[in-house]
């Protein structure tokens, strides 16, 4: 039974990032393969129509290069927060989309805004926040780690590069703060040993009774029956053979 729940804990692991990544090379592969252009599916700022590409934009991408460029963050961010925060991960990856979506079309240049890097920098950016406040030494492990990965990515929120939607990343980046700022999340208990605890009783403890109070080895010493009589000791000692000259 231990075994079988396991095994389902590591399969919803895997799943969310799969059919993330396989979502959107579905969607371009349906572009490609029956020759529309869903382009104007995107976030397009301040239009009504253009509210649409909320839902939608995340899946749509221009190029192959744009797409493969972010599959793998896309795919091991996704597994990340499903590893380290499954409880609110569903919650991220919806408020997320959403919250990224409107506000590119509040504050985005009039162009279609496409592609899940704003998706991208929601993870990133909730990932490595909620480390640091949560202030556990494992989660701030991995917000280090985010960093040392995608660390780059910060100069995206700014319009560094022409033909990139920094708009979106920026979005994405601001929505991470804000869900690592408002979700609550389960952080794991630490280990506490029995000598770390208030009613830790040093006289009983079976290790501390090898050890006298200068802290030298004396071992564990045994009370004797008197009835037993002294106690006798017998010494075997075993002889060397000559050796041969």
């Amino acid at each position: 039974m231990k075994e079988a729940k396991t095994f389902r804990v590591s399969e919803s692991i895997l799943i969310a990032p799969l059919l993330a990544t396989l979502a959107i090379w579905v969607v371009y592969w349906a572009e490609v393969r029956f020759g529309v252009n869903f382009n104007h599916w995107g976030v397009r700022p301040r239009t009504f129509s253009g509210l649409k590409g909320v839902f939608f934009s995340p899946f749509i991408h221009s190029s192959v290069e744009h797409l493969y460029n972010n599959t793998i963050p896309l795919a091991v961010l996704t597994f990340f927060l499903f590893l380290f925060y499954k409880k609110v991960a569903f919650r991220v990856l919806l408020l997320g989309v959403l919250g990224s979506g409107v506000l590119t079309w509040v504050i985005g240049r009039p162009s279609y805004h496409i592609g899940a890097s704003g998706l991208i920098y929601v993870l990133a950016s909730f990932i490595f926040f909620k480390g640091i406040f949560t202030e556990h030494y494992r989660l701030v492990a991995l917000s280090l780690i985010v960093v040392f990965v995608y660390g780059s990515m910060i100069w995206y929120i700014f319009p560094v590069k022409d033909g990139i939607s920094w708009e979106g990343h920026l979005s994405g980046f601001i929505m991470g703060l804000l869900l690592a700022l408002y979700l609550n999340v389960d952080v794991p208990k630490e280990k506490k040993y029995d000598w770390e605890k208030d009613d830790f009783d040093e006289e009983n403890d079976p290790f501390l009774r090898h050890f006298d109070a200068d802290g030298n080895f004396v071992g564990e010493t045994e009370q004797l029956d008197e009835n037993e009589g002294p106690v006798k000791i017998k010494y075997h000692f075993k002889e060397e053979k000559d050796k041969e000259k």
